[in-house]
């Protein structure tokens, strides 16, 4: 599993169990804030009830004459509420007075339960003790939630308990809204836990976006391919992209010197034994034209070494580069028509038959020096390969996004040893005129051009015979 995955599961389950345990305490604890609610109000009813009392008693003794016509009055009276979700049509609540021995002289729900014996109740027996009397029961036993809350108050009369008046709240109200509110409270808990893994999701998206831009330059680095260190920002990622950038600069260093050090040395050994053999034999007696036949190999590979250090020296300067240093409007076919002119003399001595588009504006944007170079890297190719008399082809086609530049010989073809390695660094293949090899590095010089420009070059051999070049650079 990756570590990113593992991340986010880890976050997940510990949210997840947060969040659980925050939501069961409030789930459970809900219930108890809305009784206290309640409880709060029906402190309050009862101790003005109980007032209204006392003033009654002061003046008739403990008559509940009044009260009772009030709940008359209240029972007879239909109405409907409207609270949030649910409609409230009768007044559930009711209301019984004591005596100050506890026996009861009023119940509003009617006569039965005169005369019963309720000092040994709680809200009655701490009341006319002075204290806060207060209980609940359970209306059913098989239904925990069904409970009667009871609120008393003292009836006095010159400071002196006369009575308790208790207030009855059922709370099956309570409840029918309690499990509004939990509904309520679990549909949002879903959507805040659907909102933060969303959320958390996309946080780790883009803390592991730039890492995964890290591991594709890395990969790109190790496979050869053209890498150029993406934008990661000024955190700790991108300080270590950055530290990854320059140890790939300074490894690369290293090793483009031992390569070019250990390949320039093979390359030349072979030109300087000719050179130092040609100067052996030169010390000996022959014939003046054998001197000068061995003169004239000094002379070539002399040459040979010189072409060599200076592509060399060319293609280590274009390595170097990681971007264009400048770039501008070209058009190509301009640039084709200039390389074709400077090869039109050799052309003209193999007697070859080139067909070359028609004038017209192809545009593309890049270093015209660079393309121009590469694209007379490829017409020298195929001059090199093509057999007098034959026939260039030569084709440059716009498409919506690339120009390609297509280019065909009717040499002999790449043979299939050599077809993996036509782009490396002087590996060539011998010319069919005369049997030499170049230097090997003008083809690895038009690959670097084409992913400066970002674009691209392929060889591939033709059906009929020779080589097809093809050069595509972004329009």
């Amino acid at each position: 599993m990756k570590l990113g995955i593992r991340i986010l599961v880890c976050f997940l389950l510990i949210f997840v169990g947060a969040f659980y345990y925050l939501t069961r305490g409030f789930m459970s604890d809900i219930r108890y804030r809305y009784l206290e609610g309640v409880e709060d109000v029906l402190v309050d009813q009862a101790r003005i009830l109980a007032t209204m009392v006392s003033q009654e008693v002061e003046t008739d003794g403990l008559s509940t004459d009044r009260v009772r016509r009030i709940f008359e009055g209240v029972n007879a009276f239909r109405f409907s509420a409207q609270i949030y979700q649910g409609t409230k049509t009768d007044v559930d609540m009711h209301v019984y007075i004591t005596d100050d021995k506890g026996i009861v002289v009023f119940d509003s729900r009617g006569e039965a339960a005169i005369g019963a014996d309720y000092s040994n109740w709680r809200d009655v027996h701490l009341t006319l003790r002075g204290k806060y009397g207060a209980r609940s029961t359970h209306d059913d036993p098989n239904t925990p939630a069904a409970t009667t809350l009871y609120v008393a108050a003292p009836i006095m009369v010159n400071n002196t308990i006369a009575g308790v008046l208790t207030i009855c709240k059922p709370t099956t109200n309570i409840n029918y809204f309690l499990e509004i509110a939990k509904a309520k409270v679990f549909r949002k808990s879903v959507l805040a836990g659907l909102c933060v893994v969303l959320l958390s999701t996309a946080l780790m998206f883009f803390i592991f976006r730039p890492i995964k831009q890290l591991i594709r330059y890395a990969d790109d680095v190790r496979q050869g391919k053209k890498a150029v260190l993406p934008k990661l920002g000024s955190s700790e990622i991108g300080d270590m992209g950055r530290a990854f950038e320059k140890m790939r600069d300074a490894l690369e260093g290293k090793k483009y010197v031992e390569n070019y050090i250990q390949t320039l040395t093979h390359e030349i050994k072979s030109p300087i034994s000719a050179i130092q053999g040609a100067e052996e034999l030169l010390e000996e007696d022959m014939h003046r034209e054998q001197r000068r036949q061995f003169l004239t190999n000094i002379r070539n590979e002399t040459e040979r070494i010189r072409e060599l250090v200076d592509r060399m020296l060319h293609l280590s300067s274009l390595e170097s580069m990681n971007d264009l240093e400048t770039s501008e409007s070209i058009q190509i076919n301009l640039l084709l028509k200039g390389v074709l002119e400077r090869f039109q003399a050799v052309i003209e001595q193999k007697h070859l038959k080139v067909a070359a588009p028609a004038q017209g504006e192809t545009l593309i944007y890049g270093d015209s020096l660079l393309v121009e170079q590469a694209i007379s890297n490829l017409i020298q190719n195929v001059v090199d390969f093509s057999p007098d008399h034959g026939h260039l082809a030569i084709s440059l086609t716009q498409e919506k996004e690339h120009v390609t530049l297509v280019v065909e010989d009717q040499g002999p073809g790449i043979p299939d040893f050599a077809m993996g390695r036509i782009f490396e660094k002087f590996f060539s293949i011998r010319r069919p005129a005369n049997g030499e090899k170049s230097t090997g590095l003008g083809l690895n010089f038009v690959r670097k051009i084409a992913e400066l420009h970002n674009g691209s070059v392929h060889l591939e051999n033709r059906p009929a015979g020779g080589v097809r070049a093809i050069f595509k650079l972004p329009c």
